[in-house]
């Protein structure tokens, strides 16, 4: 007996071209809803930090910006009149798409602009600027209309290049997009800017109580516009309460002894604990705390980590537990207890001005040995500021999971309203 394999369509909905959508909804291309304004191609070079009209430079929508951007606080770069006069100004709702990206997650990447008010702003560099023909979309939701999955995918389908990747003026004006009714886009907008809000809010408390950490360290490592005051080893002026007398200055040599890790082959890891594949493995990456994966063995425990070689040469850490790492990694130990997060953050706060430049980046071992530090003389005062230190950024690392959790789900939001699968309003 023959399988249907055909898909089922849910009540209320139909099949089209780019996917399944309400039956309410229509398919319009980019080109029908959108005229192509001229943009600029002023590199980053010829901008500058104020001037009379305003540039959208689309480096900073790939780094800064999601969806909307409010001009009353974008911070734009500028460029001076002449510069502007072949070009369309940028009004509110317009749609800042970039034509260029170095991974597909980048693709055709846009910013919904609101606030111009009464500035000159132009569009610039690898981006084009589309304005919404009367009737079709409504300010607030443009913003959000290149993430959603089905415009997305045709997006992707149209991106070409190796390197980079790219969409053209003509194949972008080809990719369909959904279009809910205008009451209903308003109240998809609503849903996702409340839930940017809310996002955004949690980005600017934990931002908050990283720079009170670093404050705090500062003042309790005796740190002064980044440099360590070395003072004849008199300690800093705050201290923590039942601590007292001088700090020392010593030289790392003398207290750890420096060695490095060892070349280990990626693919011999798993990118998560499992089994006995339990030991984290660290290199000189900077996105996950420098962690690369986890390994069946281990080379050190509880010690200070440095990266030796390239962009974040000078980078150090400290590494609790059993631990595995590359040869891009010097490691500081001590069976005296000075591996700790105080010891670690002091080493931290002059390392890379010891980093030389002459070629590759690189901040090595015997360099490292002879650098002199200043440190509480008593180990109880080290573990006690490392323990105030360490406080603070579980409370950090508490906050950036819950934002994670929020970006997670708008995302799953954002593809259940785009694709109207969810419905905000009632159309029985």
């Amino acid at each position: 007996m023959a399988t249907d394999t055909k898909q089922k369509i849910p009540a209320g909905y139909k099949q089209t071209e780019v996917g399944v959508i309400p039956n309410d909804w229509e398919l319009v291309s980019f080109g029908n809803a959108f005229d192509f304004k001229r943009t600029a191609a002023y590199p980053r070079e010829q901008l500058r930090d104020n001037g009379p009209v305003g540039y959208i430079h689309y480096g900073d929508i790939h780094t800064k910006w999601n969806h909307i951007v409010d001009i009353d606080t974008a911070n734009l770069p500028a460029i001076n009149k002449d510069q502007a006069k072949p070009y369309d100004f940028v009004q509110d709702g317009d749609l800042v798409v970039v034509d260029a990206s170095e991974d597909y997650s980048g693709v055709a990447k846009s910013v919904e602009i609101k606030n111009v008010k009464d500035r000159r702003i132009i569009s610039g560099l690898h981006t084009f600027l589309l304005r919404s023909k009367p009737g079709f979309f409504e300010n607030g939701f443009k913003g959000y209309i290149n993430s959603g999955k089905l415009v997305k995918d045709g997006l992707d389908r149209y991106a070409t290049g190796m390197k980079v990747f790219g969409v053209s003026r003509t194949n972008l004006k080809l990719v369909m997009i959904p279009r809910p009714k205008p009451d209903e886009q308003t109240a998809i907008a609503d849903a996702l800017s409340d839930a940017d809000a809310l996002i955004e809010k949690l980005e600017k408390l934990i931002e908050k109580k990283k720079q009170i950490k670093q404050g705090a360290m500062q003042e309790l490592l005796g740190i002064d516009n980044g440099q360590l005051k070395m003072d004849n080893g008199l300690a800093p002026k705050r201290r923590l309460p039942g601590f007292s007398g001088e700090w020392e200055v010593r030289r790392i040599g003398d207290i750890f002894r420096v060695t490095r890790g060892q070349v280990l082959a990626m693919t011999k890891l798993q990118s998560s604990k499992m089994g006995e594949y339990k030991y984290p493995v660290y290199s000189s990456q900077t996105h996950r705390d420098g962690l690369a994966g986890f390994y069946n063995d281990y080379l050190f425990e509880d010690c200070i980590t440095w990266t030796t070689d390239g962009a974040n040469a000078g980078e150090v850490k400290y590494r609790s537990g059993k631990f595995y790492c590359t040869n891009v990694c010097g490691v500081l130990e001590s069976k005296a207890g000075y591996a700790n997060p105080c010891i670690a953050a002091i080493f931290n706060s002059i390392s890379r001005k010891y980093v030389s430049y002459v070629g590759n980046p690189k901040l090595m071992n015997n360099t490292v040995a002879d650098i002199v530090i200043r440190i509480p003389k008593a180990i109880d005062e080290q573990n006690a500021i490392a323990e105030a230190f360490l406080d603070m950024k579980k409370e950090i690392t508490k906050q950036e999971a819950i934002l994670a959790k929020y970006r997670q789900m708008k995302i799953g939001m954002m593809q259940q309203l785009l694709t109207g699968k969810i419905r905000l309003i009632d159309k029985g």
